[in-house]
């Protein structure tokens, strides 16, 4: 992918001359330090600041993505999402932006990631909805997992995995220009996600 990096969204001081950075970590599930991409969050000059809906993963704040009151604004230098977004009901997508928006620092930036349904309506088409399109570290994913949430995990009773909208490139660039986020950059990785980088402009 060719998505700008912290080095390219903070291109005025190389990351490696700064203080540790502070990466707030929405949606974290159970702690593990490889869920931080290293490519923007390298190892030893960022610090992860855990939150989660679920108090059962352990988060260092139990809260939702729609009101993280609890977190100071301006006070983290980026905000990463990975398969959060499309939990939440599609009139909640702008408080989360904006809540992402709030607590970053200027030129902070929000990294998030979720399924592109361009690509699964592709699979849809094809008929092919409960078919294996790959294999995640849960387990066989098929397009249905995609659009509604991982149905294993909501059987077993975690209705926080379930879908509620979606987005495709162009959707998902639109939000965050609203939200008032700059230097948007959307890629489609063409294995089922999305992946953006949005900067804070102050």
């Amino acid at each position: 992918m060719t998505l700008a990096t912290p080095l390219d969204v903070h291109s005025a001081t190389p990351i490696a001359a700064v203080q540790t950075r502070q990466v707030l970590h929405v949606g974290c599930g159970a702690a593990d330090p490889a869920k931080l991409p290293a490519a923007f969050f390298p190892q030893g000059l960022w610090s992860e600041l855990r939150l989660d809906i679920d108090p059962k993963v352990s988060p260092d704040i139990v809260g939702s993505i729609t009101d993280m009151s609890v977190v100071a604004s301006g006070s983290v230098d980026a905000v990463w999402s990975a398969h959060n977004l499309e939990h939440l009901r599609a009139h909640e997508v702008p408080l989360a932006l904006a809540e992402f928006r709030r607590v970053l620092r200027p030129m902070g930036f929000a990294l998030v990631t979720m399924p592109d349904l361009q690509q699964v309506a592709a699979l849809v088409a094809e008929g092919n909805l409960e078919g294996t399109a790959y294999i995640s570290a849960l387990g066989p994913i098929a397009a249905l997992d995609m659009l509604y949430g991982f149905r294993p995990s909501v059987a077993g009773g975690n209705d926080f995995m379930g879908h509620k909208t979606g987005f495709t490139a162009g959707t998902l660039a639109q939000h965050l220009t609203a939200a008032g986020f700059a230097q948007v950059q959307v890629q489609r990785d063409g294995a089922f996600a999305l992946w953006a980088t949005a900067v804070n402009p102050g």
